[in-house]
C-alpha cells in the first residue's frame, strides 16, 4: 500500500511540472498581433480616462485630508501660543528639579503630590519674597529721591578732579555734576523731557518685568503638576520620541534631552550662584556699601547670561574716584573683583557639557544661540535641540550599509 502511495504521488508532481514547464514554453513564444488581441479580450485593461479620473480621485480626497489636518494644527497651535513659553518653562522647570522632587518623595514615603506642593511653595516663596522686598525698597527710594528734588533738599557731592580726566566722557560727567552739584532744580528743569522719556521706558521695562514674573510664577506650579505625574509623562514624552525617531532610539533620545535640560541648568542657575559669591565677598572684603544687593544683582545678571563687568565695573570707578582707597589696596581689590567676576567663562564650559552624551562645544553653542534669539528660554531649548539634531546627524553618518559593505568585502579579501 505505501508503494503504490508514493507511484501515485509521483506521478502527481510529474503532471504538475510538465504543466509548469508547459506553460513557461508558451509564456516565451513569440506572439502574434492575433494572439495579443485575443490576450487583451480575455483580460481587458481599464481604460485611461477612467484611471485617470479614480486617481485624480484619491489625490483629491487626500488633499483635503492632508488640509484638514494642516487646518487642525494650525488652530491648536494659533489657541495654544499664549501659554506656549509658560509651558516650556514648566517643562524645563519639571525636568531639572524631578530629581530633588524623587528625593523629597522617597523621604516622605513615597507622597509624590506633597513632595511636589513643598518644592512649590518653598520655590514661590524664594521668589517672592526678596522681589516683594527689594521692589518695596526701590520704590521708597524713588519716592524720596521725588520729595528731594521737588523740595530741594537733596545733596549731591562735589565732583572730583579726577572725573574730568576719565577718557570720552570725562569732561562732559564733569560738567554734568558740577551743574547738579550748583542747582539741581535748573538741571532736572533743562532735562525734563528726558527724564520723562526715561520714565515712560523705566515704567515698560518694570511692567514688563511683572509680567514675566507671574508667568514665570504660574510655571512654577505648573512643572509641579508635571513633576506629581512625572513617570507617566516621562513615559509619553518616550513614546512621542519612539514615533518620530524609532523604537529603539527613542528611549537614548530622552535621556540625551534630559540630560542637556538639567546640565543647562546645573549650569547656568550654580555658576551663576558660584559668582555671585565669589563678587559678594570680595566686596565685603573691600568694603563696599552694599555688598548684598550687588551680589543679588550679579545672580540675577548671571542667571540671565549677562556679564557681571556690568555691576564689578562701576563698583571699581567708584573705588578709584571716591578716595578710600590707597593704591595698593585699590589694586589687589581691582584684580579680586574683576577675577571673581569673570570665572563664569572658566567654569561654564566644564559645566555645561557635564552628563550629556554631546561635545561640550555644541551644548555650549546651543545654549549661546538659543540665547541670543530667544532670551532665557531660548538657552534650554537650544541647547537640548543642538543636542538631539547633533546625536540624529551622527547616527545617520555612521548608519551607512554601503561602507559596511565595503568593510566586509575588504575583511573577506584579506581573509
Amino acid at each position: 500500500m505505501p508503494l503504490q502511495f508514493e507511484a501515485r504521488r509521483s506521478r502527481v508532481l510529474n503532471f504538475g511540472a510538465r504543466s509548469v514547464a508547459a506553460r513557461r514554453r508558451y509564456d516565451c513564444r513569440p506572439r502574434t498581433p492575433t494572439a495579443e488581441k485575443e490576450r487583451h479580450d480575455a483580460h481587458p485593461r481599464e481604460p485611461d480616462h477612467e484611471l485617470e479620473e479614480r486617481l485624480a480621485r484619491r489625490l483629491f480626497d487626500v488633499f483635503i485630508r492632508v488640509g484638514l489636518v494642516l487646518a487642525l494644527v494650525w488652530l491648536c497651535f494659533h489657541f495654544f501660543a499664549p501659554f506656549l513659553t509658560m509651558m516650556l518653562w514648566a517643562l524645563i522647570l519639571a525636568v531639572t528639579l524631578y530629581p530633588l522632587h524623587q528625593m523629597l518623595a522617597n523621604r516622605i514615603g513615597g507622597r509624590q503630590g506633597r513632595a511636589a506642593t513643598l518644592i512649590v511653595v518653598l520655590g514661590l516663596g524664594l521668589i517672592v519674597v526678596p522681589t516683594v522686598i527689594l521692589g518695596s525698597s526701590l520704590g521708597d527710594s524713588v519716592h524720596e529721591l521725588i520729595n528731594g528734588v521737588k523740595d530741594n533738599t537733596l545733596s549731591i557731592p562735589a565732583p572730583p578732579a579726577s572725573v574730568a580726566e576719565l577718557p570720552i566722557v570725562g569732561k562732559k560727567a564733569h560738567a554734568a555734576w558740577s551743574l547738579a552739584y550748583n542747582d539741581l532744580p535748573a538741571l532736572v528743569k533743562s532735562m525734563q523731557p528726558k527724564i520723562g522719556e526715561l520714565a515712560g521706558k523705566a515704567l515698560a521695562i518694570v511692567a514688563s518685568l511683572g509680567g514675566g514674573l507671574l508667568k514665570f510664577l504660574f510655571s512654577f506650579i505648573i512643572a509641579g503638576i508635571m513633576m506629581t505625574f512625572g513617570e507617566s509623562g516621562g513615559r509619553a514624552m518616550q513614546a512621542i520620541l519612539e514615533r518620530f525617531a524609532g523604537v529603539a532610539r527613542g528611549a537614548e533620545f530622552t535621556k540625551l534631552a534630559t540630560a542637556t535640560l538639567r546640565a543647562v541648568a546645573a549650569g547656568v542657575i550654580g555658576i551663576a550662584c558660584i559668582q555671585a559669591l565669589l563678587v559678594g565677598i570680595m566686596l565685603i572684603i573691600a568694603g563696599v556699601p552694599f555688598a548684598g544687593v550687588l551680589a543679588l544683582v550679579v545672580l540675577l545678571l548671571g542667571i540671565v547670561q549677562v556679564p557681571a563687568a556690568i555691576v564689578t565695573l562701576p563698583v571699581i570707578g567708584w573705588m578709584w574716584t571716591a578716595g578710600d582707597y590707597a593704591t595698593t589696596p585699590a589694586i589687589v581689590y581691582t584684580v579680586l573683583i574683576v577675577v571673581s567676576g569673570s570665572v563664569d567663562n572658566v567654569l561654564k564650559p566644564l559645566m555645561l557639557g557635564r552628563g550629556v552624551d554631546a561635545p561640550m562645544p555644541v551644548i555650549l553653542i546651543g545654549a549661546l544661540g538659543g540665547m541670543a534669539t530667544d532670551g532665557i528660554l531660548g538657552m534650554f531649548v537650544g541647547a537640548a535641540a543642538l543636542a538631539l539634531g547633533y546625536q540624529i546627524f551622527m547616527r545617520w553618518v555612521d548608519d551607512n550599509p554601503e561602507r559596511a559593505r565595503h568593510a566586509g568585502e575588504s575583511g573577506s579579501l584579506t581573509l
